[in-house]
């Protein structure tokens, strides 16, 4: 990923507990940025990117990410005490989501493309994100000329096998038999060209293609946890889960 330097502090998004922001950077770009410092802690940040790079292999759009080198000086002129808090907490990378301008929220008048209906289905019963439903949608439509772009957004509920590695689990065949429930997901009707599309998504995430995919996660992102005191180990430890998700039963898909 690109790493850029935020020059000013835009305003905070008030969704959530993670209190993400939008911030300008040198680069003269516009970013949502999720801080290492919130309280969901930095494996938020490596699902976002994680997740990304494999939605990208799977022909699924996600906005450009970067890496947001925070300043000291950045909070000083911010007026809101907890948002302060917050940068003082984040100096360092943090990640940056391209902010798509004029992009809306995604509603049930969009029909979407079938397949990539179906792909994003797929993308999300994989990693298990369980963050885009009726309620949530985490989809975006970026209007073009002559017609709306959709793009998937949000994936730090996803991967949640890492949460347990503090403790020492570390079983990518418990993940690979884990079921995914699409009862309220917002495409699930969408589930045949989910399954129809399976063996040639799966084809496409060979170890190499995942290796480059956690090579773009920053390696201070990466917590050391027993058994994978390294960034190398934790890298690997995330491609044997989802090749052992890919190779295993099916009983994952919608």
């Amino acid at each position: 990923m690109r790493t850029v330097t935020a020059t000013r502090y835009v305003t905070p998004l008030r969704e959530g507990g993670s209190l993400p922001g939008i911030v300008e950077a040198d680069d003269l770009g516009t970013y949502v940025v999720k801080f290492r410092g919130a309280g969901q802690g930095l494996r938020v940040l490596v699902a976002e990117v994680v997740v990304a790079g494999v939605a990208a292999l799977v022909d699924v759009p996600v906005p450009e990410l970067v890496t947001v080198d925070l300043p000291r000086d950045i909070a000083r002129y911010e007026a809101d005490e907890e948002v302060q808090d917050l940068l003082t907490a984040s100096l360092g990378l943090n990640l940056g989501v391209d902010l798509l301008h004029r992009a809306f929220g995604y509603d049930a008048s969009f029909e979407p493309d079938p397949d990539l209906a179906g792909r994003i289905l797929w993308l999300d019963a994989l990693t298990a994100n369980v963050d885009r439903s009726w309620r949530n949608p985490n989809l975006l439509l970026w209007p073009r000329v002559g017609r709306s772009d959709l793009y998937a957004i949000d994936h730090g509920a996803s991967l949640y096998f890492h949460y347990s590695w503090p403790g020492g689990s570390s079983d990518p065949a418990r993940f690979a038999a884990q079921a995914y429930d699409a009862g309220e997901h917002i495409l699930r009707r969408h589930a045949d060209r989910a399954r129809a599309q399976d063996a040639d998504l799966a084809a496409r995430l060979t170890r190499p293609a995942l290796e480059a995919v956690l090579a773009e996660v920053p390696e201070e992102w990466l917590e050391p946890v027993p058994g994978a005191d390294d960034a190398a180990a934790l890298r690997a430890r995330y491609v044997d889960h989802l090749l052992a998700r890919v190779a295993g039963p099916r009983g994952w898909l919608p």
